[in-house]
């Protein structure tokens, strides 16, 4: 019986052990993520066609001429998804919907990004968008980009 009880608390030893190397890994990452400065909290949801696709909470980047953007709950120290500044459109905007305020940080908005395929919705702070436009708008000369057409209110 001793075995057992010393082998469970083992076992229980080695979670815990885990646990707090996962919380730690992840925490690292963050702060390795934002050490260059250029970091915004950023959901991102790909599937459009399906009403049902999910929120992803992460963060993005910039660098360069990319926008990186790294789930938050994820071990990789690389990005899931880029997206080139000189392939990607600025859509419209919109307020998030009462079941995707849920979902995501408090006071988002949610723009939708023309180029990858399917279109992407990005959801993050008025600042952050702010940002986001002036970066996509302000690249370096020789750059082509345009904003979409602003659509009558």
């Amino acid at each position: 019986m001793g075995s057992v009880v010393y082998a469970a608390e083992l076992v229980l030893i080695i979670l815990a052990a885990l646990l707090v190397l996962a919380v730690s890994w992840l925490w690292l990452r963050r702060r390795w993520l934002s050490r260059a400065g250029g970091t915004f909290a950023c959901s991102l949801r790909r599937d459009l066609s399906a009403p049902s696709s999910r929120w992803v909470l992460g963060v993005a980047r910039y660098r360069d001429r990319e926008l990186q953007w790294f789930p938050a709950f994820s071990l990789s120290l690389w990005p899931k998804q880029r997206f080139d500044r000189t392939l990607v459109r600025a859509g419209e905007q919109r307020v998030p919907s009462r079941v995707e305020a849920d979902l995501l940080y408090d006071e988002q908005r949610i723009l939708h990004l023309d180029g990858p395929p399917g279109g992407v919705e990005l959801a993050m702070t008025v600042g952050s968008l702010t940002g986001l436009l002036s970066w996509l708008e302000a690249g370096p000369p020789g750059m082509r980009y345009r904003l979409s057409p602003a659509s009558p209110d």
